[in-house]
C-alpha cells in the first residue's frame, strides 16, 4: 500500500521492478513496462520476449492497445485446412510476437523515464540469476513431461535453456539466462528496432528457415501494435471494459450480459447455485467466441452483434438447473501473466501471454527469445474459414 502509486502482479520480483521505476521518478506506465519486461525472465512458464501483449490505459480517457502479431504471410493455408486440428507446439503455432512493440508503444506515448531504464531490473535478474518462486516452479515441473521428450532440432535450444540437465529448476533454485539479458539490452538500446528489423529479426528468420518455420523478415518488419477502441457493456450500473477482438476479452462482457437476467444476490456468494450460473454463462460466451472471434478484419459476426442484449437474453434461456454439455472445441488452458499499475495520472491493466504455458517450444538460439503458440487456437475446419481464408491475420478462425 502507498500514496504515490501501486504495482501488482503474480511475481514479487517483477512487482519490485515496477516499484523501482516509481521510486526513480517514473510513472505507472514506466512501472507497468518494467514489470512486464521482468516477467519475461522471472515467470517464463507463462510469457516471454516472444509473447503478445494487450493493455488498457486510463489517463482521464480509456485507451486500448492490441500488440498481438499476425500469422506469417507464407503460411500454407491449404495444408493446414487438410489437418484434423492445429498442433499445440512447434513452428506451425507461431505468429509474429508483439510484446516488444507494446513496450515501445506505451513508452513512446506516455513514458517518463528513458526506455533503457525500464530494462535494468530484468537484465539484472537474467544475468545474476534469481530464486525460482514456488508457483512458477510447479508450472515449470509440469512442463517437463511435455517439452523434454521432444526430439526435433527446432526444440533443442528451448530444452537447453529451460531444462538444463533434462529437468526443470526446483523452487528456490537459482536460474539465469545470460542470452536473455543480452537480447533485452539490444531491444533497449535500439528502441525495439533490433527485434523487428535488426539483428534479432535476422536470428528469428534464419532459425525459422533452418528448422521449418514460416515467419520471415518481412513478417517481423511489417508488424505494428494497434491502438484500438475498447468495448464495453453495462452490468447493473457498472461499465466493464475489454480489448475488442481478436482477443477473448469479449467473453467476459457476453457472460455479464447473460448473468444480468439472474438475481445472484439471492444466493450466498460462493454457493453452488451462484457458481453454476456464472460457469454456464461463461461456457455459452466461450462457445460463441470460439466460433466467431478472429481478426476483426475477417470476422463475419461483429462484436456489436455478440454484445447485443437481446441475443444475451436468448442465450440466457439455455441455462437450467443442470450443466450444459461442454462445447466440442473445449477451452484453451491458460498461459498468461497479468499486471496492473496506477499512480495519480494513470491506471494500466496489462496482459502478456505465451497463449498456452511455455508457448511453442521454439527458442531462437543465442537469444533467450521463446516464441508463443497463439496459432494453436486457429481452426482447421473449412466451414469455420468461409470468407476468411487469408494469411496475415491475427487469427483466421
Amino acid at each position: 500500500m502507498g500514496t504515490r502509486g501501486a504495482v501488482a502482479t503474480s511475481q514479487p520480483l517483477a512487482t519490485f521492478a515496477g516499484i523501482q521505476m516509481l521510486l526513480a521518478g517514473g510513472n505507472a506506465i514506466d512501472a507497468a513496462i518494467a514489470t512486464a519486461i521482468a516477467l519475461t525472465v522471472v515467470e517464463p512458464t507463462s510469457n516471454g520476449i516472444g509473447s503478445d501483449a494487450f493493455a488498457l490505459v486510463w489517463d482521464g480517457k480509456l485507451h486500448g492497445l492490441n500488440a498481438s502479431g499476425r500469422s506469417p504471410r507464407h503460411i500454407p493455408v491449404e495444408t493446414l485446412l487438410n489437418a484434423p486440428r492445429m498442433p499445440d507446439l512447434g513452428w506451425k503455432t507461431v505468429t509474429v510476437p508483439g510484446a516488444v512493440s507494446a513496450w515501445r508503444s506505451l513508452s513512446e506515448r506516455w513514458g517518463k523515464l528513458p526506455f533503457e531504464k525500464l530494462f535494468e531490473p530484468a537484465i539484472e535478474y537474467a544475468e545474476a540469476g534469481f530464486p525460482v518462486s514456488p508457483e512458477t516452479a510447479r508450472a515449470w515441473q509440469r512442463a517437463e513431461q511435455i517439452f523434454t521428450p521432444l526430439s526435433g532440432a527446432e526444440y533443442q535450444p528451448f530444452q537447453a535453456v529451460f531444462f538444463p540437465n533434462g529437468r526443470a529448476p526446483r523452487a528456490g533454485e537459482i536460474w539465469s539466462s545470460p542470452n536473455h539479458a543480452k537480447t533485452l539490452r539490444s531491444i533497449a538500446q535500439s528502441q525495439g528496432e533490433s527485434f523487428y528489423r535488426g539483428e534479432l529479426a535476422d536470428a528469428i528468420a534464419q532459425f525459422a528457415e533452418q528448422t521449418g518455420g514460416w515467419i520471415d523478415r518481412t513478417d517481423l518488419a511489417t508488424h505494428q501494435a494497434d491502438w484500438v477502441t475498447p468495448i464495453s457493456t453495462n452490468y447493473r450500473g457498472v461499465d466493464v471494459w475489454e480489448i475488442p477482438p481478436n482477443t477473448h476479452g469479449i467473453a467476459t462482457l457476453m457472460a455479464l450480459n447473460i448473468l444480468e437476467g439472474f438475481d445472484l444476490t439471492q444466493f450466498p456468494r460462493d454457493s453452488v447455485e451462484s457458481f453454476h450460473l456464472q460457469i454456464e454463462a461463461m461456457k455459452l460466451a466461450f462457445a460463441d467466441v470460439d466460433r466467431h472471434v478472429s481478426d476483426p478484419a475477417s470476422m463475419i459476426v461483429s462484436a456489436a452483434d455478440l454484445l447485443d442484449k437481446t441475443y444475451a437474453a436468448q442465450r440466457r434461456q439455455l441455462i437450467c438447473d443442470n450443466a450444459l454439455p461442454e462445447t466440442s472445441s473445449g477451452l484453451p488452458k491458460g498461459g498468461t501473466v497479468y499486471l496492473a499499475a496506477a499512480d495519480q495520472d494513470f491506471m494500466v491493466s496489462f496482459i502478456q501471454s505465451n497463449y498456452a504455458g511455455f508457448g511453442s517450444g521454439i527458442l531462437i538460439p543465442g537469444t533467450g527469445i521463446a516464441l508463443q503458440n497463439r496459432a494453436s487456437g486457429f481452426s482447421t475446419s473449412r466451414g469455420d474459414n468461409e470468407a476468411r481464408e487469408q494469411t496475415g491475420s491475427r487469427k483466421w478462425h
